[in-house]
């Protein structure tokens, strides 16, 4: 009788680590996706602000923006940023950046999820509306 109670005991005890492991790396692993999240938005945010930067006094002077600068600008945010991989877009006048960012896993590698990404998107006016 006694052997039994201890068997129960130890699945128990096993069953309850296991369950605070996931809880754990829940936690911690998604608190660190959500960092690479706003890392992915912070440099979304950089990147269309560099390529309204670049047009700015172009549009300040009532001149037509160089377009492909602002975009260069802005691509040059996404490649300077290391970890973050993006694209930028010209759509109507605006300029749109969407970004990826990803982290290694800790607790989570244990049940095969090695890596989580969090993504990001920014959009500025490089054509002043009229």
């Amino acid at each position: 009788m006694r052997d039994q109670r201890g068997m129960s005991l130890s699945v128990f005890v096993a069953v309850a680590v296991l369950a605070l492991l996931l809880v754990a790396g829940l936690v911690v692993d998604g608190g660190a996706q959500a960092v690479a999240a706003r890392r992915a938005e912070l440099v979304a945010a950089a990147a269309a602000r560099a390529a309204a930067d670049e047009t700015a006094a172009a549009r300040l002077a009532g001149q037509r923006p160089v377009v492909v600068e602002a975009i260069a600008a802005a691509q040059k945010v996404l490649s300077d940023s290391g970890d973050v991989t993006g694209e930028v877009r010209l759509v109507g006048g605006r300029v749109q950046v969407t970004t990826t960012s990803g982290v290694d896993t800790v607790f989570l590698s244990l049940i095969g999820i090695t890596r989580l990404s969090g993504t990001g998107s920014a959009e500025a006016d490089l054509v002043a509306n009229r």
